[in-house]
């Protein structure tokens, strides 16, 4: 599903309830606006993990939000969850999302500390550009107007493959 963009109304209040570690992180990124009421439900130090998930994956849709709010602990949000289940999760479900999120937050710091963000923009690169080339309009659209890019890119294929 396609995400909307609307006229901002009003933009001073865009980035009201939003702290400001992460409005500078996503200063310059293409957000949803819709994202920033889902990081608004998240209270300040879980705003900024969320903020850092979505520039590490650089994903800034309203849906990998929901994704990052759903499993957060109670504490971490401005207001308790209600008692309803999440549309279509059991509280298991909610609880094993829960321990798998606090997993991979822990697993990313830890690469993030070892390796630094840019050996980790590294390690991301050529899964991204394998997908790139598994996609044939992708494949074609850069043959036809960028075969310089695609040749780089197939040696980049051909390296990781080899490695």
């Amino acid at each position: 599903m396609a995400e909307r963009h609307v006229p901002i109304r009003n933009p001073r209040r865009l980035l009201e309830g939003i702290c400001p570690e992460v409005a500078e992180l996503l200063r310059d990124k293409h957000v949803a606006i819709n994202t920033f009421r889902e990081l608004r439900r998240l209270r300040p130090e879980r705003q900024v993990e969320a903020a850092q998930l979505m520039v590490a994956m650089n994903r800034y849709t309203i849906g990998y939000a929901r994704s990052l709010v759903a499993p957060t602990p109670e504490d971490l949000l401005t207001r308790p969850k209600k008692s309803k289940a999440q549309k279509g999760l059991s509280a298991e479900q909610i609880a094993l999302m829960e321990e798998e999120s606090a997993k991979l937050q822990r697993h990313f710091k830890l690469i993030e500390k070892d390796y630094g963000a840019d050996h980790l923009d590294l390690v991301l690169a050529p899964g991204y550009v394998a997908r790139l080339l598994a996609n044939a309009r992708v494949v074609g659209y850069l043959a036809q107007c960028h075969p310089e890019i695609l040749a780089e890119f197939q040696k980049a294929r051909e390296i990781q493959k080899a490695a």
